[in-house]
């Protein structure tokens, strides 16, 4: 009785607090029928009595002293005329769970309706270029291409950058097309480094970006890091023939599924229906031993990730033979390979089993030997080919990450990568333990919808006083 805090009043079955209780709790339901049906003066006399049966109980409480018959009399006998005067309203047992199902159903549907618009709403929010960051990439392409002698002093410096191939520097890619991002991942980086000149940052974008890339990367120092900033567009291997994907992204029909997702009847959540999908930016992760060819090892981050460590350690980790070093994220069974692939195909229910644990993408450490010596980019060509029609899985780069890295991937520890920053609440013990905080989902740190409490991890590594940050009015 104690553990389940029963009183002996509550088990009596003379109690009038009991009686009292169950009268309100009926007397409730009556009011949502007898609203149903447009009955609006017994509703408000229902809701009287409700009231001062609380009045009663609410009293009892804060005296500790229960309720006497004497004092409940009057209320119990008014409440019981209602409800007598309710069921000849027919508002009986059966005619009330029949409304009120409609009513739940009803509900139910405006709910589900609310929650479509409101993730709808939510992923148009998240895919919006902030005016402040648009303005930034004009201004530096303006500049880029205005500045014939900063064009001249960059490519200058670039050529004579041995370190680009030295494999023992610490290596690190990041493809993106946001300039305020990308820096952030890297000035992170540094700040938190115990020998900032050890690291070099291999930065890919595309045609559009790569001249504000330039200017903004080669005139900012970052306590000596090397930055190279290359372009998708100049990799004379990236053509359909060799790369899966980028035929199926040039189609037609994949670009109508991604944007509008018409092809299967709104079955496939919004938020992988996302035109970032039709970037090779986000592809290119599978091509990292293509795209550094001289590389032995690459640390790689998304650029929605704000590092607080030092990550030094992560090129000592022994990956035994694996290819992929990464946090695994099976703590929940959401997360296991079912949640993200199609069980129903033969190829994957013969190949790959359902329990086994997913892992993140946004901080891995890739061994490119390994890589070049298993062929792991011919697996990724297999799979890709063989979802041309997306029957293994819908959209997105961790399904084909999932497969492709199939017993290739050492799980590292997870206070290397703590995830959930862009959509969920996440335990501040595991903040300030990661080494690199992933701002995984809609809410990103640069947008309006990101979350308030977590913007300023990722803020205070943004130099707001700089002059073009603040001509553009970035904030």
């Amino acid at each position: 009785m104690e553990g389940l805090n029963v009183t002996d009043e509550m088990l009596s079955p003379d109690s009038v607090t009991r009686q009292l209780s169950d009268q309100i709790s009926l007397a409730k339901a009556f009011v949502v029928i007898a609203k149903e049906s447009n009955n609006l003066q017994f509703a408000w006399e229902l809701s009287a009595q409700i009231r001062n049966s609380q009045v009663l109980l609410s009293t009892a409480a804060t005296r500790r002293v229960p309720l006497t018959t004497r004092e409940s009399d009057t209320a119990i006998r008014d409440m019981a005329l209602l409800l007598f005067q309710g069921q000849q309203f027919h508002y009986d047992s059966a005619t009330m769970i029949m409304k009120l199902k409609a009513k739940i159903q009803a509900l139910e549907e405006q709910m589900s309706s609310v929650t479509e618009k409101s993730s709808k709403y939510g992923q148009i929010a998240a895919e919006e270029v902030p005016k402040g960051l648009y303005c930034i990439g004009i201004r530096l392409t303006t500049e880029w291409f205005r500045n014939l002698s900063l064009q001249q002093k960059i490519n200058e410096r670039m050529q004579m950058e041995a370190k680009l191939r030295d494999n023992s520097l610490n290596h690190f890619c990041v493809f993106s097309d946001n300039i305020v991002a990308t820096s952030v991942v890297i000035n992170s980086t540094s700040i938190n480094s115990k020998n900032p000149a050890q690291l070099v940052f291999h930065i890919v974008t595309d045609e559009i970006n790569y001249a504000a890339m330039r200017a903004w990367f080669g005139t900012t120092q970052f306590k000596g890091v090397t930055v190279e900033v290359q372009k998708f567009e100049d990799f004379k291997w990236l053509n359909a023939s060799y790369v899966p994907v980028l035929k199926q992204l040039q189609d037609a029909e994949t670009q109508s599924y991604y944007f509008s997702g018409h092809h299967d009847d709104d079955r496939t959540p919004i938020k992988f229906r996302n035109p970032k999908y039709l970037s090779m930016l986000n592809h290119l992760r599978f091509y990292i031993p293509e795209v550094f060819p001289a590389l032995n090892k690459v640390v790689f981050l998304d650029d929605d990730v704000v590092v607080q460590k030092d990550l030094s350690g992560l090129f000592s980790i022994d990956l035994n033979g694996n290819v992929n070093g990464a946090v695994e994220t099976c703590m929940e069974t959401f997360h296991r390979y079912h949640k993200y692939l199609n069980y129903s195909h033969p190829l994957i229910r013969e190949h790959f089993d359902p329990d086994a644990c997913g892992w993140a993408f946004g901080m891995n450490v890739f061994d490119l030997v390994e890589w070049r010596k298993r062929n792991v980019t011919s697996i990724y060509h297999y799979w890709q080919e063989k979802n041309v029609d997306r029957t293994l899985w819908k959209l997105g780069t961790l399904p084909p990450g999932l497969l492709t890295f199939y017993g290739l991937t050492e799980p590292l520890d997870p206070t290397w990568h703590v995830l959930g920053l862009g959509y969920t609440n996440v335990d501040p013990h595991l903040i300030q333990k990661g080494a690199v905080l992933h701002f995984n989902g809609n809410s990103k740190p640069w947008l309006k919808i990101g979350m308030e409490k977590y913007k300023p991890l990722w803020e205070k590594f943004v130099d707001y006083s700089h002059p073009l940050l603040q001509q553009c009015n970035f904030h």
